[in-house]
């Protein structure tokens, strides 16, 4: 898998042409699963993704300089409430501290399945690097689900619950969140296969966002993608 992840790096979309980029990701991405009609206004950088706190990545194949991936990071504070928290009555023990939500997380159709893996692992050590103690992701389909629980991530609803998302059109969604700080530990002690891969900072897939690299740990090769 480390081979495969040369590949790919992801940046944060720090200029317009960059943001546009993701922009494009997302509206392929989606209309590939929604149709068109759906995702009209996607083409347009969103007012979220220019609001302080919040983080867009995009994910290039380093081969072609292509956009592939895209996911947006947004923290929530006291004075900024998370777009789940529209919808949810998150626990005291997420609210009270620093948490983030990622969406308009998407890959091009076709592209790899490691696409997705990165995007999480920066998504991860991004969190790590500003101090961020929870995670809240949303899936619209049970493979995403899956994927996302083979992460580490708990469901925050009850098994097989899904509740509709105005931000995301209105569709239904299993809602998950992971603690950051304690994944990396829980990973270490159940001898989770994507162990080596999230941890390894030495591939130079993803911007340091002030982490120390640290080096790749021993585990099995096989991925889990979706």
């Amino acid at each position: 898998m480390s081979s495969l992840a040369h590949n790919f790096e992801v940046c944060i979309a720090s200029t317009e042409a960059e943001l546009t980029q993701a922009c494009i990701v997302r509206k392929v991405a989606y209309g590939h699963h929604l149709g068109d009609e759906a995702v009209a206004g996607f083409s347009s950088v969103e007012a979220l993704d220019r609001t302080p706190g919040t983080v867009v990545l995009l994910c290039r194949d380093k081969l072609t300089g292509e956009a592939v991936g895209t996911a947006r990071i947004n923290v929530g504070h006291e004075a900024h409430a998370l777009l789940i928290e529209r919808h949810v009555i998150l626990p005291r023990q997420i609210t009270s501290r620093l948490r983030a939500e990622v969406t308009r997380l998407a890959v091009l159709p076709g592209a790899h399945g490691l696409v997705k893996l990165c995007l999480m692992k920066a998504v991860y050590h991004y969190c790590l690097a500003k101090g961020i103690d929870w995670l809240v992701i949303a899936a619209r389909n049970d493979a995403l689900g899956r994927a996302y629980r083979g992460l580490g991530f708990k469901d925050f609803l009850a098994p097989g619950q899904m509740m509709p998302l105005a931000y995301a059109g209105n569709l239904p969604h299993y809602i998950f969140t992971m603690d950051v700080q304690g994944a990396e530990p829980a990973w270490r002690q159940s001898g989770h296969r994507l162990l080596g891969f999230m941890m390894d900072l030495s591939l130079r897939d993803m911007p340091d966002f002030g982490l120390k690299p640290q080096p790749a740990v021993a585990s099995p090769s096989r991925a889990l993608v979706a």
